[in-house]
């Protein structure tokens, strides 16, 4: 008889002590998340495999040079403007920012074939692109002007390299065409595109 109450005791014990432990973990789980079941991490997401290979798209700040082949007065540079649009004669406010060259050239090829030319031969090159952004824990962050061909070691470079406070490890990386900045580890040889917006962290030991 005394056996089979130490027993029972024993099984009633781990079984509280289940309960216990399914109850904390349930309280901890929910802890994690917000009202509409998402984390609440601040910490921006590690560099989507997407974002080393997007590609340039126009936006505001970029100067074009667009020929119209035997249309001299269709011709011209133009900017991008703050609502992201190109004014050209005749055709007005066409959609730039966003878009790729060829997709912007196809735009303008389109609208011109709406009434004012049959088969409109057209070429489109950037003049001038719009620049990058380097800030956090470098020597002299700002704003710094694009040139093709840029790695982000030489925008670190170009911003008097890290100061003595930055994390060497990693950086955040705000590129145009993501909600969110991605975490990116060094060594890196990703390369800059106009618009980037690259954040040296502090270390904190």
């Amino acid at each position: 008889m005394v056996m089979r109450k130490i027993f029972i005791g024993r099984i009633l014990f781990f079984l509280a002590f289940a309960g216990i432990a399914n109850l904390t973990a349930s309280c901890s789980s929910i802890s994690d998340l917000s009202p509409s079941g998402l984390t609440t991490s601040s910490t921006p997401p590690s560099a989507r495999p997407d974002i080393a290979k997007r590609f340039y798209t126009l936006g505001v700040g970029d100067k074009l040079k667009v020929t119209v082949f035997g249309e001299d007065n269709l011709s011209g540079e133009f900017d991008v403007g703050a609502r992201g649009m190109v004014s050209l004669p005749l055709v007005g406010d066409i959609q730039a920012k966003g878009l790729s060259l060829p997709q912007f050239r196809a735009q303008m090829a389109e609208r011109l074939s709406s009434g004012y030319l049959k088969d409109p031969r057209i070429t489109v090159e950037v003049l001038n692109y719009r620049g990058f952004f380097v800030h956090g824990e470098v020597r002299s962050g700002g704003e710094f002007k694009y040139k093709t061909g840029l790695k982000i070691r030489d925008a670190i470079a170009m911003a008097g390299g890290f100061s003595y406070r930055a994390n060497e490890g990693y950086f955040y990386l705000m590129r145009e065409g993501f909600s969110t900045p991605s975490k990116v580890s060094f060594p890196n040889n990703m390369a800059v595109l106009p618009g980037d917006n690259i954040r040296i962290p502090e270390r904190f030991f």
